[in-house]
């Protein structure tokens, strides 16, 4: 069996991971002990998000005609690959953190979105909020007004609940008076 068709199957692998992904990130690992490539694998599998070594080679083939294919400036030496299909910044996120105590890890470029980006943008990516945290901030500042708004109607209802409160109060000792003022009004009649 030639070469090439024994890496055929694992270009189509490949090629398969990367179709419906949102992100890839290419990693020069590097330096990397076992026990820091044992966890950052192990938090990436937890999130969700592909990681895999390849041979360079096989990644160019897989991402020839596609949107990856701009990767193939930054296949040098070797390279690990994140690939996450849900969230676009996930892969970034995390590998972005581990690399900051794990000096050896290096992002080297990554497309997002469709969009090609060198190791300053996959750093800036890094820092975007999940989807669904971008998500909460904005139901979060969309409820702020409306929950003030509800704050200050019951405010209001309370201060009027007080305010009817103290005036029956006060209008039952009028009441009180002129029942007194009747009695009096009504015994001169009777002496008389």
């Amino acid at each position: 069996m030639p070469k090439v068709e024994m890496k055929q199957p694992i270009i189509n692998q490949i090629a398969a991971e990367v179709k419906d992904a949102q992100s890839v990130v290419l990693v020069d690992y590097r330096g990397l002990t076992v026990e820091q490539d044992t966890a950052l694998r192990k938090e990436l599998r937890e999130a969700g998000v592909v990681y895999k070594v390849y041979k360079n080679t096989m990644m160019r083939r897989a991402f020839e005609g596609t949107e990856f294919a701009g990767l193939d400036a930054y296949l040098v030496g070797p390279n690990a690959i994140a690939i996450s299909r849900d969230d676009a910044t996930l892969a970034a996120r995390i590998l972005s953190k581990f690399a900051k105590t794990a000096n050896k890890l290096e992002l080297k470029a990554g497309v997002v979105e469709g969009s090609l980006y060198d190791v300053a943008g996959m750093n800036e990516i890094a820092k975007v909020p999940s989807r669904e945290e971008l998500l909460s901030r904005l139901l979060g500042s969309m409820q702020s007004p409306i929950t003030n708004f509800a704050r200050v109607l019951k405010q209001i209802s309370e201060l009027d609940g007080a305010a009817e409160s103290e005036n029956p109060v006060a209008e039952e000792a009028p009441a009180e008076e002129s029942a007194e003022v009747i009695e009096s009004k009504e015994e001169p009649a009777v002496e008389a």
